[in-house]
């Protein structure tokens, strides 16, 4: 592998949101190999992360899921890696984990750098929801490295990926990826509660006790799905389905209409119509309409599940539609 050519010769870095391609055959790959455990890349910050094929999965696919991840392929002996390192290093540890850095060694992973296509280093690439974002290649300025990393975050928010790392937390990929376990894990009280509440169709007193969690800690996302969920649930209750939906089909351009009838599909199992649906209007809508949408979508995800292969394409449609 060769240098990276000149940025000066390459177009302005940006995030290439049309690039988005499934990880999955890699990931799966890796997978079947894996037995072994992250390693730290040689970084003061607890933001980076070397990762190799056995770690593949839980440091660049899972991870994802939670904030965007930035990989950079690089080498010892790629001097513009060296010039790009310590710019990466820094702005990780100043956007205070809103994002991953994991640094791969194109020489101690061949297969995963043939796999990703790379042809020069350094060369990075975003995933984000498992998917992949290519950013751009060679030692750019700071400046535009942080106007690709503003982008790649506005992206990430807008699929459903806005989490943050905690400092001090067990390293992402820590472990044996390939370790199983049975153990049910134990809910909070309440949390509990909550759940109970919404078990028994209670569903007004679910969304307060869901609220409550959030104030006291807005990071939870078992607590923010679950309300979510409870939402789903109140809005739709006493609903007219086929009311609902020839309201919809009436008014096209009724976003609330368009909301409800979504829900409803998703209620109904048609999971991929009612993501349908809302994408496209986020393409006929615009201003607070457009991002009330947005939001609402988002919400949804969290409801089927971010892992699921039908959020993942719903989210690259958003992409699209949104860009």
């Amino acid at each position: 592998m060769s240098p990276a050519t000149p940025p000066g010769a390459m177009p302005g870095p940006a995030i290439n949101v049309h690039g988005a391609v499934d990880l999955g055959a890699i990931a799966a790959a890796n997978q079947r190999r894996a037995n072994g455990a992250s390693r730290r890349a040689g970084s003061a910050t607890p933001f980076v992360v070397e990762a190799t094929e056995a770690t593949f999965q839980t440091s660049v696919v899972d991870a994802s899921h939670r904030v965007p991840v930035v990989i950079d392929f690089w080498a010892e002996w790629c001097g513009p890696c060296k010039q790009l390192s310590p710019v990466l290093e820094k702005l990780v540890e100043e956007y205070d984990g809103r994002w991953l850095l994991v640094k791969i060694d194109v020489d101690a992973e061949q297969r995963l750098a043939q796999g990703f296509g790379i042809q020069s280093i350094p060369t990075l690439i975003a995933v984000v929801g498992g998917q992949m974002v290519p950013l751009f290649q060679g030692a750019v300025p700071e400046a535009q490295v942080r106007q690709v990393l503003d982008e790649l975050l506005k992206l990430a928010e807008s699929n459903g990926v806005s989490g943050r790392l905690e400092r001090g937390q067990d390293e992402v990929g820590e472990g044996d990826p390939g370790a199983q376990t049975e153990a049910v894990p134990v809910l909070p009280p309440d949390l509990q509660a909550a759940e109970d509440a919404m078990l028994a169709g209670e569903h007004e007193k679910a969304i307060a006790a869901y609220r409550a969690i959030l104030l006291q800690r807005p990071g939870d996302q078992d607590a923010a799905t679950g309300l979510a969920r409870a939402e789903l649930l109140a809005s739709t209750s006493g609903v007219d389905p086929a009311a609902a939906r020839l309201a919809a089909q009436q008014h096209p351009d009724d976003v609330a209409a368009q909301i409800l009838a979504a829900d409803l599909d998703l209620l109904d199992g048609d999971v991929e119509g009612a993501f349908a649906r809302l994408i496209e209007t986020v393409r006929a809508s615009a201003g607070d309409e457009r991002e009330r949408v947005r939001v609402h979508l988002v919400t949804l995800f969290s409801v089927v599940g971010s892992t699921e292969a039908v959020v993942a394409k719903a989210r690259t449609a958003l992409a699209s539609a949104l860009f």
